[in-house]
């Protein structure tokens, strides 16, 4: 009794007074770093008239920010287990804030695209840091369990929430509010930042490699614009290139790490099992999550009319699934077991997905919202459960760095997710058979993008443009189950390998001193 009592009042010695405070604005900040990341998408058509940028210009617009985050992560998680993780983020907060404003007031597609990639690389700071504060914040690896769940609902869920938010402020204001509403939370952050917040790094951590953050940028930005060329445009010289380099850099890299006294990314950390298997799940997570939800998206506007309000707030039950499962993820874990919560997390993405392997255009949404839910659930579940487990699984010191792979790995799904499977949906899409007198200009329009043929479709008459429409959201539609059906297979595979490779692996329960 008298042991119980001690332990209970060592538990309250190791909380810091604040801590829960401190937590709720650093995930405030994550959700807007991946609001950030799909909110763009529904001010794209109102931009565009504004700024008229060239296609390719807008493509730019659109990729660059999560192109620099994706590139920039693991050095910045590095960086701020070197100079402090607090100050690292209290100075990405101010610049990501900052920096907003020169998006929200470009006045040329060129000061977009520089405005993007700036936020970019204010954003990269803001990710690592927070998780790996929180290792910082809590000590009792119950609480510690809850509020990675916390983080991890606000990452998945941000990717939901920024079509509602983007659908709401585009209803109200112009494009440029999407950028300022981040101005308020990032002041709040570094006010309550400054007070709460406690500064933490490796006591012990050897330079900062400069050739490491170079060879780290050039393959994570080679690898991801090759994957969102190759889905854009197929197989061309450019993907191949970009492919190599890419290729090329990360093997560099890794070349590298191992032979540095004191690496940017310890890449031993991966001789690690349970390490690797959560890294490998949390990848194959948000590649599903992202998928559906960027589809999903399309599907509701394109092919069954809403509005992006409309479609945003039908994406909901994912957000909710997913903040739902991942404040109950860590005492899910440790009741039954880490390979049983991220399994059936994993599972239940690749059974929602293989729910839509037959939907059809006129599909009820009770049908779709309860795949969403589902889909939020299992996201929830299997990301929070492995954030933890990245985490729980290195030394505190290696904190940062750890978390910049948690974040890679989250980066690199979503861009795989919405490229891989945006491949497939392209690629049968485009084989649709044009109504007969339809002219060419108009038909090249419409095998281009389904938006494309929406908006070509009005040049023609009514019954013709209605036979247009039609073949083009039949393809689309085709396009959707063949791509879920990959992504369902994927993910059920992926499922099995994880009760393989979390086999034995467990939450932390003793505190931290």
């Amino acid at each position: 009794m008298t042991e119980t009592v001690r332990h209970e009042s060592h538990i309250e010695g190791v909380r810091r007074p604040g801590r829960w405070l401190a937590l709720a604005v650093l995930v405030l900040a994550v959700l807007l770093v991946a609001v950030d990341a799909t909110v763009l998408g529904l001010a794209t058509p109102f931009l565009s008239e504004d700024l008229k940028p060239t296609g390719t210009q807008l493509l730019w617009i659109g990729d660059v920010y999560s192109f620099v985050i994706a590139g920039l992560l693991v050095s910045m998680g590095s960086l701020g287990d070197r100079i402090g993780r607090k100050k690292l983020l209290l100075v990405g907060a101010t610049a990501f804030g900052a920096v907003s404003v020169l998006n929200a007031y470009a006045t040329s597609p060129e000061m977009m695209i520089a405005a993007r990639a700036l936020l970019g690389v204010a954003g990269a700071t803001l990710m690592p840091s927070t998780l790996a504060l929180i290792r910082n914040l809590f000590h009792d690896p119950r609480e510690r369990s809850l509020a990675i769940g916390i983080w991890g609902a606000m990452a998945s869920a941000g990717a939901a929430v920024g079509p509602v938010v983007g659908g709401f402020l585009l209803e109200h204001f112009w494009w440029g509010s999407v950028f300022l509403i981040n101005l308020p939370v990032m002041a709040v952050l570094v006010v309550v930042g400054v007070k709460l917040i406690p500064e933490s790094k490796n006591p012990n951590p050897g330079p900062w490699d400069l050739p490491s953050v170079g060879l780290s940028l050039v393959g994570m930005i080679g690898v991801v614009y090759a994957v969102k060329e190759l889905a854009s445009h197929g197989p061309t010289l450019d993907v191949a290139v970009a492919a190599l380099v890419g290729a090329g850099g990360l093997t560099w890299f890794v070349r590298r790490q191992l032979t540095l006294p004191a690496p940017l990314l310890d890449m031993r950390l991966f001789r690690n099992r349970g390490f690797s298997g959560a890294v490998l799940a949390d990848l194959l997570t948000i590649l599903g999550l992202a998928g559906l939800v960027f589809f999903l998206s399309q599907y509701f506007q394109l092919v069954q009319g809403r509005t992006p309000l409309e479609a945003g707030l039908a994406e909901l039950p994912a957000a909710i699934g997913s903040v739902t499962a991942g404040l109950l993820a860590g005492r899910f874990a440790r009741r039954f077991s880490v390979r049983a919560a991220v399994t059936g997390g994993l599972a239940a993405i690749g059974l929602a997905l293989a729910v839509l392997t037959v939907i059809g255009r006129t599909t009820g949404y009770p049908v779709l919202g309860a795949s969403l839910l589902v889909v939020g659930v299992g996201a929830g579940l299997a990301f929070t459960v492995t954030a933890d487990v990245i985490l729980s699984s290195v030394p505190k010191d290696q904190a940062g760095s750890a978390s910049a792979v948690s974040e890679t790995a989250y980066e690199l799904g979503a861009a795989l997710g919405i490229a891989v499977l945006g491949s497939i949906v392209t690629g049968v899409y485009q084989g649709f058979a044009t109504p007969p007198g339809v002219p060419s200009d108009v038909a090249a329009a419409a095998h281009d993008s389904l938006g494309g043929a929406v908006e070509a479709s009005s040049a023609l008459a009514p019954a013709q443009a209605g036979a247009l429409v039609t073949a083009a959201q039949d393809a689309f539609v085709d396009g959707l189950r063949i791509a879920a059906g990959v992504g369902a297979a994927v993910l059920l595979a992926t499922a099995v390998a994880a009760w393989f490779l979390l086999r034995g692996q467990k939450l932390a329960d003793g505190v931290e001193h």
